[in-house]
């Protein structure tokens, strides 16, 4: 039988070089890749089927989760997290090789994805104070918006890859603030399946989203509870809005546990007798990014 046109066709956070990218380059073929603009372009690939797999960040070691991609996992779709890859984050400052000069005195703008400028903040302020902040869609972006404006006198803030996909130089190596920064970068499919390497990390995880039954005293407690005395443990509990009002909430809980076990069956089932609304998103291994930026290969002006 002919496979679908979209089978084995996986969609990334683009352009070409972003952390996405490289996160996806760990597990899957580049031919196979399909760059998006945006987040939410990456889901909903999945979701019509225009592709089988997305990859897209999820939470930050410094700044947290990315809610973009919570919020539309819990209000727009109902997809599956079969896979995790974590990524070490190194961010540096390029400019267009006609601006490696006098870049330093003439900087008019610098250009990234607002995480990638939270991640610099310190950096930014006190090297850079004054100078105009741009937001774009990804790092990648920030980099090809600086290559094809070569007359300007503007940075973008991104990885190696980036710089060297776009031909730029980098002038700052390492400007984060924090150096342990990791991103964790998630794989999305409408099949409730998981993603299964020798590489994998042996512990299992499974997320859930609890919208709990009512604004009463003790409800969270009691949740945590129906995981606690079964001795299951929780590497992650975050609140996010409802949408709904000021002070409704669901919860997002990233639990060391394989959905199918004994035990998370009830935990399931006293949830669910608890009046909980429960969305899981599956149960999934963890990848770890080796190829680790170099930054002996990056230049110094």
């Amino acid at each position: 039988m002919a496979a679908r046109e979209w089978e084995n066709r996986v969609a990334y956070l683009g352009p070409k070089g972003t952390f996405t990218n490289l996160a996806a380059q760990e597990l899957f073929q580049n031919e196979w890749m399909i760059p998006y603009k945006t987040i939410p372009e990456c889901i909903e690939a999945v979701a019509e089927e225009q592709v089988e797999l997305a990859i897209v960040p999820l939470e930050n070691a410094l700044e947290g989760t990315v809610p973009l991609t919570i919020d539309y996992l819990y209000h727009e779709v109902n997809l599956y997290v079969v896979g995790e890859v974590l990524t070490p984050i190194e961010q540096h400052l390029m400019v267009h090789k006609k601006q490696v000069e006098n870049w330093e005195k003439n900087i008019q703008g610098i250009y990234s994805h607002p995480h990638a400028l939270a991640q610099c903040h310190k950096y930014l302020y006190y090297r850079f104070k004054g100078v105009p902040l741009h937001q774009t869609t990804s790092t990648a972006a920030a980099a090809k918006l600086v290559s094809e404006h070569p007359d300007d006198c503007i940075a973008a803030i991104g990885n190696l890859a980036a710089a060297e996909t776009y031909n730029l130089e980098i002038v700052q190596p390492g400007v984060h603030d924090f150096h342990f920064n990791h991103t964790r970068f998630v794989i999305l499919s409408k099949k409730n399946r998981r993603i299964e390497l020798a590489e994998r990390e042996a512990q299992i995880k499974t997320t859930l989203m609890v919208e709990l039954p009512d604004d009463r005293s003790g409800a969270l407690h009691q949740i945590l509870s129906v995981f606690a005395w079964r001795k299951i443990n929780l590497s992650k509990i975050e609140s996010r809005p409802l949408k709904t009002g000021l002070g409704n909430y669901f919860f997002i809980l990233d639990v060391l546990e394989d959905e199918n076990a004994p035990m998370m069956n009830g935990a399931m089932e006293e949830l669910a007798a608890l009046g909980c609304s429960v969305k899981t998103l599956g149960s999934y291994y963890t990848y770890k990014h080796h190829s680790k930026q170099d930054i002996k290969k990056v230049s110094k002006s």
